[in-house]
Formats: C-alpha cells, structure tokens, sequence
C-alpha cells in the first residue's frame, strides 16, 4: 500500500539507523513490524495475569529432568 505520511525527519532518521533498514521503507516496515509484535506481546502477558499458568502438586523442574533422563 502506497502511503503520505506527515513524519518527522529525525524520527524517520533514527528509525533507519535502529532498524538497520536498506532505506526507509524496509525501515518502517521493520518498525511496524516490531511495535505489532511488541503490541501482541503485551495482550499475551495481560492474559496471563489474569489467568496464570498453573502446574500440578509437586512439579519441580528436577522432577521433569529425571523424567527425561529416564527416557
């Protein structure tokens, strides 16, 4: 998609030197790229709050490495 953005020039230049971009499109595009993950990111971790992973009585990471030794 073709797009006319109003940007600052210093907030387009410091995303290119961030990024590592080719230029500034493959700059933005890693930007976007990265402020969406970080988004989702933040919607996995609000959910966990809410509903925190729960192991099973006596879970121990040394238990589980047994187990796997055992294999």
């Amino acid at each position: 998609m073709k797009v006319t953005a109003l940007i600052p020039d210093e907030l387009v230049a410091e995303v290119r030197k961030l990024s590592g971009g080719k230029n500034i499109t493959e700059s933005l595009l890693i930007a976007l790229k990265f402020y969406v993950q970080s988004k989702n990111m933040d919607d996995i971790i609000e959910e966990i709050k809410k509903n925190p992973f729960q192991f099973r009585d006596g879970f121990t990471a040394e238990g589980i490495r047994e187990l796997n030794r055992n294999r």
